[in-house]
């Protein structure tokens, strides 16, 4: 832990680092195609950390990077497509972020409120959280707790506006996109 971290943790009993495992995480999401179903995708290279006290939630935060060029979606094709200047523009911006400005209690658990950056436009979102576990031990002597969250962005807000006109009427991509999250964080030693 660095220092600062040390001296927060010191300042607040409860609040922990936790790292985002992105080999039992998953960032995925879902747009849809043709105005007829909707089509999946995940980011396969990510980072975070969230730093977290139940008993103090305005003390708790939490930051995550992406790697645009990490996008799957099962057709090369259109994962090509998708990292070209059309959409996320891979080259010129290669990573997604995301940075709270505050954790709270809502309606129906936790919300995490905060800025997500693409193709450098930030927007706020509001990501609603299902979770956290209770934390456990793993085989590993590792602590862990898990969470998942959601959240729907309109990606012409981030100058993501390709599309094409259907000749029967409609566009090819809808502009809602929905984000899912599934967490596995490590406590850090």
């Amino acid at each position: 832990m660095s220092t600062s971290t040390e001296a927060t943790t010191s300042t607040s009993a409860g609040l922990k680092t936790w790292n985002i495992d992105p080999s039992h995480s998953g960032v995925t999401f879902k747009v849809r195609h043709l105005m007829i179903t909707n089509v999946r995708g995940e980011f396969q290279k990510f980072s975070g950390a969230v730093k977290y006290d139940p008993s103090n939630l305005a003390a708790s935060s939490a930051e995550a990077t992406i790697e645009v060029g990490s996008i799957n979606t099962k057709e090369q094709g259109r994962d090509d497509h998708l990292k070209s200047a059309d959409f996320f523009d891979a080259a010129k911006y290669p990573n997604i972020t995301f940075k709270s400005r505050a954790i709270r209690q809502g309606k129906e658990g936790l919300e995490i409120v905060g800025d997500l950056t693409i193709r450098d436009q930030a927007r706020e979102v509001v990501l609603q959280v299902e979770g956290p576990t209770p934390e456990q031990k793993d085989p590993w002597g590792n602590t862990r707790i898990g969470a998942s969250a959601e959240t729907k962005i309109k990606r012409s807000e981030f100058g993501i506006t390709w599309n094409t006109v259907l000749e029967a009427g409609g566009v090819a991509v809808s502009d809602d996109i929905h984000i899912h999250l599934d967490l596995s964080l490590v406590l850090a030693k």
